[in-house]
């Protein structure tokens, strides 16, 4: 239950804060949940992970379909080397995902080392 919990919240808490604010706030809305629903490391760092990965994945499919992939062929080209737009949807998924998942790994950290003292 607590996974699920954390894994909608930082889902949540990461699309308002990517509304208002820049990208790396997923990474404050990790580590805050976590902090506030501390969990063993992997679950932690996989409910992060798996948040942002979705959250990211979807967000960008959904814009990337919106316009018929015309960007994301674009940038593939560029970034990847290869005119691939599903890649480069998963590296975008990828790249949030580990921030992400690193943010809430130290959030649950955090928690356990300052509970200790």
């Amino acid at each position: 239950m607590k996974f699920i919990s954390s894994l909608l919240l930082i889902a949540i808490l990461s699309y308002v804060l990517g509304l208002f604010l820049p990208w790396w706030t997923i990474a404050i809305a990790a580590f805050v949940v976590c902090w506030l629903i501390p969990q063993k490391g992997f679950a932690s760092f996989l409910s992060g992970f798996l948040a942002v990965f979705l959250l990211w994945g979807i967000m960008s499919y959904m814009i990337s379909a919106a316009n018929h992939d015309i960007l994301a062929h674009r940038i593939s080209e560029l970034l990847l080397k290869k005119d691939n737009p599903t890649m480069l949807i998963l590296v975008t998924g990828l790249i949030g995902g580990v921030v992400a998942g690193f943010a809430a790994l130290s959030g649950s950290f955090a928690h356990k080392k300052l509970r200790r003292r």
